[in-house]
């Protein structure tokens, strides 16, 4: 059963589709609507009390968007990408992530302990007892305020694709990786806060290069002719 959200009145919304997409994604960031779901119109619509004008709309927005897939054979399912996508998507990431912490150090240095040092406390709270939720939730909060902290508007827009990636994806949150993982955070989070652009991306790139490395091995081999 899905868990209904609280006092929806969409009459009290202009932007009706935004609003539904809105929370059809939260609920695939968030596993409710786990990878490989389907999603069917009719208890959508039931559970979001709206009509299957607006819910189709707003569907369409999270195709466009790589959230949901849509053919006339197997209907609306969440997105469950293989080895091959999650490469693809990370490999982007990369490069993503790399900008933002060099653009970060060189504009936000001065923000980078404030912004960074509680994020960096909630994920080491999660490491023992392990709790794989608040891990990635302080994960993505992290990779987020690094392209905030970037200053690019353009670096902004590409939050989403922190989402798709360490959300829906979830290809890197394991526990034997994670204590690692927050070590690397940290000493990106050093390199920003004392403006070094360099070392910054550096460690950026290096640390999602673990990822790539992980999702590579997981590709079949090809054999050569």
């Amino acid at each position: 059963m899905d868990r209904l959200e609280e006092n929806f009145d969409w009459r009290e919304r202009p932007r009706l589709v935004e609003e539904v997409a809105r929370v059809i994604r939260g609920r695939i960031y968030s596993g409710q609507y786990a990878p490989g779901r389907p999603l069917r119109q009719v208890e959508l619509a039931e559970t979001l009390r709206i009509s299957r004008t607006p819910l189709r709309e707003a569907l369409r927005i999270l195709e466009q968007e790589g959230l949901v897939t849509a053919d006339t054979v197997r209907g609306v399912n969440v997105i469950n990408a293989g080895p091959r996508q999650i490469l693809d998507a990370y490999q982007v990431r990369q490069v993503l992530d790399g900008l933002a912490a060099r653009l970060a150090a060189a504009c936000s240095a001065d923000r980078a302990i404030a912004e960074l040092q509680p994020v960096l406390e909630r994920q080491r709270q999660t490491l023992e007892p392990w709790d794989i939720g608040e891990y990635t939730a302080a994960n993505v909060d992290f990779h987020t305020r690094i392209f905030e902290l970037s200053g690019n508007e353009y670096v902004i827009r590409q939050i989403p694709t922190i989402y798709m990636t360490s959300q829906v994806f979830r290809p890197g949150a394991k526990h034997e990786r994670a204590a690692d993982a927050v070590q690397e955070h940290t000493a990106i989070m050093q390199a920003i806060a004392d403006g070094d652009a360099a070392s910054a991306e550096r460690l950026a790139l290096t640390h999602v290069q673990k990822t790539i490395d992980m999702v590579v091995s997981w590709l079949p081999v090809t054999r050569k002719s």
